[in-house]
């Protein structure tokens, strides 16, 4: 008798495009997919016009060569990746990918007053609280949307994320009571952070998380907050985790709760083996903050490959 053949392994990598609009990439559009595996090895490397392509019969070997790179570009568009994909013989392993055009413009068609207060009231509570009336409140929102889009933007990817992480008690965002809106003392609302009074409580209950591994201090990040006294960040995924500031000195009583000062932000990376491969998209405003048209997309990729809740703020991206 001969000595049986062994059987070769192979693994199948699914490969999906999204728009920033959130939706397949339009039909017709000429991607091009490039697929490494982890011996730095490129396997699959051309031009399809499908938004989603499944490759099979890709080679598995049962060690860090599984650990696959993907990455997909278009002309005008900036570059999106994941690493690592980790591939298996039992099933395609899934890669949600998002591109998005270069100078990608804010589009809050879905997100006007009347329509925000009706499908996000929480957002729109906060961003109305402390004005003098309704009407009030509608007028500052609008001169937001208007003359700093990517303010509101930021906004909106963080209390969405914030919506999104539960604490012992409730969401993170529950807690916020009043946004600062003064950019005099330099708190207030900007591109990549903003102030916000929140119920002291929350501080006890970032604290219990922490607890639970599903926040981690960060003692040195308050020499970069000046005043500030505490500082977590959440570590759910490879990027764009939230970042929680605290300024316990700062106090003020709103509706008989006692609050203080939380400056919500993003950190892009939770560590130096960041997953996603995602071009730097220049900013409009300035080199030294965080585009938060970036953070969308970090954000919304790291969290298909995570299987988190479907990141899906009240605005998107064309």
């Amino acid at each position: 008798m001969g000595t049986p053949a062994i059987e070769s392994k192979t693994c199948s990598i699914r490969i999906n495009v999204f728009s920033g609009a959130r939706q397949p990439m339009p039909s017709g559009t000429n991607l091009l997919f490039t697929v490494v595996d982890g011996n730095q090895r490129v396997v699959y490397r051309d031009f399809r016009t499908t938004s989603s392509l499944t490759l099979t019969g890709l080679p598995y070997f049962e060690n860090l060569g599984d650990y696959y790179s993907v990455l997909v570009t278009a002309s005008d568009y900036a570059q999106a990746g994941f690493y690592p994909v980790k591939v298996s013989p039992q099933a395609p392993a899934v890669v949600d990918l998002m591109l998005l055009r270069n100078n990608a413009a804010f589009n809050f068609k879905n997100a006007h007053w009347g329509l925000l207060r009706q499908t996000h009231p929480q957002y729109a509570g906060l961003l109305g609280a402390g004005a003098d009336s309704e009407s009030a409140a509608e007028l500052r929102y609008q001169e937001l949307m208007e003359t700093q889009p990517a303010v509101l933007a930021c906004y909106f990817n963080l209390v969405t994320a914030m919506s999104q992480i539960r604490l012992p008690q409730g969401a993170s965002l529950d807690f916020l009571r009043e946004l600062v809106w003064d950019n005099s003392s330099g708190q207030g609302m900007k591109q990549d952070r903003f102030f916000a009074w929140a119920r002291r409580a929350l501080v006890d209950q970032v604290n219990q998380a922490a607890t639970l591994n599903e926040f981690t201090p960060e003692p040195g990040g308050v020499f970069f907050h000046a005043g500030a006294s505490r500082q977590w960040k959440h570590v759910e995924s490879g990027e764009v985790n939230l970042q929680l500031t605290f300024y316990e000195n700062q106090r003020r009583i709103i509706g008989g709760v006692d609050c203080l000062i939380v400056e919500p932000a993003f950190d892009y990376y939770k560590d130096l083996a960041a997953h996603a491969i995602l071009e730097v998209i220049a900013n409009s405003v300035t080199q030294s903050l965080t585009d938060p048209r970036q953070a969308y997309v970090l954000r919304w990729i790291a969290g298909r490959q995570a299987g988190l809740p479907d990141f899906d703020p009240p605005y998107f991206l064309e």
